[in-house]
């Protein structure tokens, strides 16, 4: 028999404690480890978390018979090299996975030369692939803009276009994908490509670090490494930073890790001159500032070695 329309069903509560169901997925933990991970980029959190309350909300809608399509999570990265991109997709993948909107934790990271082919009939099982190898989690694209070529008439990144713009399409529950790249590029990439831009329904765009920030980041590293500064070491450190924003090819937190392997290859050269020195934790452990000044960085070098 049906139930009359006016009929209340005791079964559905009519009312959900959206903090309960944020503590039942640990999105405050989650939160927690994304502040701790990425320094600075206030703007980007603050988008995870709004994407993350639409989620809550919607499971809260589902429970009390609110039903209604699946949010559309399709996004678009978008910044300079070493913003957090890619880390940023990781914990996006572990939010929708505690929240039941992907299967799995799981993240297949590809560029250009993981979906397109060299030749005709190459493109479609590559793409197909890593399509495959991604369902139940989240397709990572960097660089996406190079899947569209329009210069070169035998390029057959279109195809692996037209079959992701499929899939994300008809797998929009089973299935998120993230385009990432520089901002400007994706913006033509898009222009060029609009069916792709209407299935991206999140563009969040990435800052660069500012230079205190940077120094944050070298020291969050440093002590990953278990390594540290010491007075004057944090000085040159700083100093390093200011000189190679200034410099081509800067790639934010990714340069600045870079800058410290080199530190701890002249660290290390220093302690094991004439390979006679008996050395404690100290020494081990302290970055000082010789061993960052000796950067081309201070001299008239180009890059940033």
């Amino acid at each position: 028999m049906t139930t009359p329309s006016n009929v209340i069903d005791a079964t559905v509560p009519d009312r959900i404690d959206l903090a309960a169901l944020a503590n039942q997925v640990e999105l405050g933990e989650m939160f927690e480890e994304l502040d701790a991970e990425l320094v600075g980029l206030a703007p980007v959190k603050r988008r995870i978390q709004e994407i993350s309350a639409l989620l809550v909300v919607d499971r809260a809608r589902a429970q009390v018979g609110l039903t209604s399509t699946p949010p559309s999570l399709h996004m678009c990265f978008t910044g300079n090299s070493g913003v957090g991109k890619t880390t940023v997709a990781r914990r996006m993948a572990r939010i929708l996975h505690r929240l039941g909107y992907i299967r799995r934790d799981h993240v297949v990271s590809v560029t250009r030369d993981d979906l397109v082919g060299q030749f005709i009939g190459h493109t479609a099982p590559k793409t197909k692939e890593a399509l495959k190898r991604a369902m139940g989690g989240v397709l990572f694209i960097d660089e996406a803009y190079y899947l569209y070529r329009p210069e070169n008439e035998r390029d057959y990144g279109q195809e692996s276009i037209e079959i992701l713009l499929q899939v994300m399409e008809d797998n929009r529950d089973d299935l998120v994908v993230i385009l990432a790249g520089y901002s400007e590029q994706m913006k033509a990439f898009f222009s060029s490509n609009p069916g792709m831009a209407s299935r991206v329904a999140h563009n969040i765009d990435f800052p660069d670090y500012s230079t205190e920030e940077l120094f944050r980041i070298a020291k969050l590293i440093a002590e990953q490494m278990n390594y540290r500064f010491d007075a004057e070491g944090a000085v040159a450190m700083l100093d390093y930073i200011k000189r190679r924003q200034a410099r081509p090819n800067f790639a934010n937190a990714r340069s600045i890790r870079n800058a410290l392997d080199r530190a701890r290859l002249r660290q290390a050269r220093r302690l094991c001159d004439g390979w006679s020195a008996v050395v404690d934790r100290e020494a081990l452990e302290t970055i000082r500032a010789e061993d960052i000044r000796a950067s081309r960085v201070f001299t008239d070098g180009d890059d940033g070695r």
